[in-house]
């Protein structure tokens, strides 16, 4: 797909570095040209009051039964805030050790900076479901790939399978918050276990009790992931693939777009808008 994509993404640089992709960035935007922190805080934190009750773009002309969940991630508005990787921490309780949401500063070949961000990418045909001894991590039907704690054994083959890097092993028991509540937000989950692997959720918790009171993903506040509410430029996009008119949906229709190693055949639920000036 482009031409840096094999010195980028060999299996120990990828551990270190997400992208080379060659190409001038528009990242001059300031923090100071957009909404103030406190109130993206306030209202990411207002969510827990909510009661419980590639070319020109990708081809989605087909409406599919039932959800297929996934993120358009844009580089060329991302200005490396990392409101996206505190939110996380907060909302899904944490510590910065573990880290589910993967923010690398990079730098293209022609010396210009941009900012990577890489969640889980949930893949269609993924890795690390194949090499479960236990099962423990499945795909569910809208797309998401999760997992049982409970029948997690700690093996770390998925870590091993991934790709991408973004499976976390849980070493120890972790007493007090992850250092980002309250000021990021409220943890939304139970704290996992010792001896288990972790990773991004696309916060499941809202999706899920969304669902249930009639919200939108990628559309209603409380039934989207955090780190998509918390963005201060919009860079990130969230919603049901299999529905064209979603906004995910749209912005993939309209912009140039692709998918990290495509090639393996993992099918991820994750997609980017290169950086301007950089031919898809």
């Amino acid at each position: 797909m482009l031409e840096e994509n094999e010195k980028f993404l060999t299996r120990r640089e990828f551990v270190t570095a997400t992208a080379t992709l060659g190409a001038s960035v528009a990242v001059a935007l300031a923090l100071s040209e957009f909404p103030p922190l406190r109130d993206l805080i306030d209202q990411e934190v207002a969510l827990d009051e909510v009661p419980q009750s590639v070319g020109s773009g990708t081809n989605l002309n087909v409406v599919e039964e039932g959800h297929h969940w996934g993120m358009l991630i844009d580089l060329r508005k991302c200005i490396g805030c990392q409101y996206c990787v505190y939110a996380c921490q907060a909302t899904n309780d944490v510590a910065d050790e573990m880290r589910w949401n993967v923010y690398l500063p990079e730098i293209t070949p022609n010396g210009d900076p941009f900012h990577m961000t890489r969640p889980c990418l949930h893949c269609e045909d993924a890795p690390c479901v194949a090499v479960c001894p236990t099962r423990a991590t499945f795909n569910r039907e809208d797309g998401l790939v999760v997992m049982d704690y409970d029948l997690c054994i700690g093996c770390r083959y998925c870590q091993v399978a991934c790709p991408y890097d973004v499976r976390r092993f849980n070493w120890s028991e972790r007493d007090g918050s992850s250092g980002y509540q309250p000021e990021w937000g409220t943890a939304e989950v139970d704290r996992r276990p010792r001896g288990v692997m972790e990773k991004c959720t696309f916060c499941i918790q809202r999706i899920d009790r969304g669902l249930a009171q009639g919200l939108v993903p990628g559309e209603d506040r409380a039934a989207t992931p955090a780190c998509v509410n918390i963005c201060p430029v919009q860079a990130r996009v969230f919603g049901d693939l299999n529905d064209i008119n979603s906004p995910v949906s749209q912005k993939l229709q309209e912009l140039p777009n692709f998918r990290l190693r495509e090639d393996l055949g993992t099918e991820p639920s994750v997609y980017y808008v290169p950086p301007e000036g950089l031919t898809v």
